[in-house]
């Protein structure tokens, strides 16, 4: 594989024809992170999603990449409508794995003595956990609505506010779906998933806000040094990792139907235009759908925990969503290739929509500023509030990173972590933790991830987004 380097933060993957390969590969990294990538085998899924029929432009990588399913971790590629194809593995299990970040009218000192029962009222109130089941258990005809509606089943069903639908990507919910594509098993594991956390590197935490970079942008935002955030990252739990179990299966056939050629069987694939591709989108829809639903019930559960243990009413509190962005995702957008306006099928897998000021999908509450972009840390790590880019319309279809990236497998991980009692590690640094048990914290130690200031540093120093402020944890409560 022939790989150079164009300039200080992107690296080239040159196109070879003898593969297969439509268009070049584009990796945004510096030189230490470059070293990281170098050891696993994503570069090979970038080179491998090259070979996509109807890709356009490049196969991308965020600074975050890490080897995943078909496309890797931090993988961003857009395919025409007219000609091309879609692929579950280009958007993963986790359907519409995203973050939601809440903003509140509080101090840091005022809730300094509180942090425990805060976090342990978290706990109590928002399930987490391998299998977790909520509290809420909802009828077959009921999940359909789910299905349906996303963030406005949650708000119509006294879950949330309704003008936090403005601050959702796609306002909480694709409008074309088709439940009935959902298969009874992906069901049956949705009915009593809806308002939960899951596992592995979901989490809630309390933070506080520690540095703003872009005073005006962040005051548009509502952020302010010293301020108390709250940020949910979950997505379509089990519904959603049946979804696509049950399309690859689908698209294998597919693949083979429709005579296309892929190095990977992991980049199972069929036409846009195909029954078999149209079928995916409506019930991968379904699954986002399910997702943001699944974060604003969080969110406003969030809410009377700390209206209870405070004692403060929501006027007082001030808790709201500032945004929720999708990380697993395919979405049809049209971007001008080449002087000519197409419609693409923008896969983001491991990645963040990142849309300017003044795009017509960018809702009018942040028009003037641009997109809020949540770039989530993990546990010990601090977590970034960035905004959208025209350089991210130019070069990335509007996408930027979407975390850390993994530099250990959990195996790993929990090899390191042997002997180490990392809830203590943690508090040490002033930071409480609850969580199921040892190994999720073993598995999702701070060591386990790349620096996220640095990927962060990444895009914002080639212009993908810019970075507004930066938020520190104080209690983090996982699956």
């Amino acid at each position: 594989m022939d790989v150079s380097q164009l300039d200080k933060y992107r690296w080239q993957i040159a196109r070879d024809t003898s593969s297969g390969m439509h268009v070049p590969g584009i990796v945004y990294s510096d030189e230490i992170l470059m070293r990281k990538v170098l050891q696993d085998k994503s570069l090979q899924q970038v080179a491998n999603a090259a070979t996509l029929p109807g890709i356009v432009e490049a196969s991308l990588a965020m600074p975050d990449i890490h080897y995943g399913y078909g496309l890797p971790i931090g993988g961003v590629v857009a395919t025409r409508v007219s000609d091309g194809v879609v692929t579950p593995g280009g958007v993963g299990f986790d359907i519409n794995c995203g973050v939601r970040l809440l903003t509140t009218q509080l101090e840091a000192p005022a809730i300094k003595k509180q942090i425990s029962n805060l976090l342990q009222s978290l706990y109590n109130n928002i399930p987490c956990g391998v299998g977790s089941r909520g509290r809420l258990k909802l009828s077959r005809k009921e999940l359909r609505r789910v299905l349906q509606k996303g963030s406005r089943w949650a708000i119509q069903n006294g879950y949330g506010l309704a003008e936090e639908l403005d601050r959702t990507e796609e306002k909480g919910a694709f409008e074309e779906t088709d439940p009935d594509l959902v298969s009874p098993k992906a069901m049956d594991r949705g009915s009593q998933q809806l308002g939960t956390l899951g596992s592995g590197n979901h989490f809630a935490e309390i933070q506080v806000v520690d540095t703003i970079y872009e005073k005006n942008i962040a005051t548009a935002f509502g952020l302010h040094e010293g301020q108390i955030t709250v940020m949910i990252h979950s997505g379509s739990r089990g519904l959603g990792h049946q979804v696509c179990t049950d399309f690859l299966s689908v698209m294998g056939t597919a693949t083979k139907k429709y005579g296309i050629k892929i190095p990977d069987r992991q980049l199972a694939c069929a036409p846009l235009s195909s029954v078999e591709g149209k079928q995916y989108l409506l019930a991968m829809r379904c699954a986002a759908n399910y997702a943001w639903a699944n974060r604003q019930i969080m969110a406003h559960w969030a809410r009377e925990t700390f209206m209870k243990i405070l004692g403060l009413s929501p006027r007082d509190l001030g808790m709201i969503s500032l945004y929720d962005v999708a990380h697993n995702i395919v979405k049809i957008e049209t971007f001008t290739i080449k002087g000519k306006k197409q419609k693409l099928a923008v896969h983001r897998k491991g990645a963040t929509r990142a849309y300017p000021a003044h795009h017509n999908a960018v809702g009018e509450y942040f028009k003037a500023h641009g997109q809020p972009v949540i770039i989530p840390g993990d546990m010990g790590t601090h977590s970034f509030v960035l905004v959208g880019t025209e350089k991210a319309l130019e070069q990335t279809f509007g996408s930027t990173c979407h975390g850390a990236g993994r530099v250990l497998s959990r195996k790993a991980a929990i090899k390191k972590a042997k002997g180490r009692i990392i809830q203590q590690e943690l508090e040490q640094k002033g930071i409480m933790v609850l969580a199921k048990g040892r190994q999720t914290l073993a598995e999702e130690m701070p060591e386990a991830y790349k620096d996220i200031s640095r990927v962060v540093d990444v895009v914002h120093n080639c212009g993908l987004s810019k970075k507004v402020a930066r938020l520190t944890p104080l209690g983090v409560i996982k699956g």
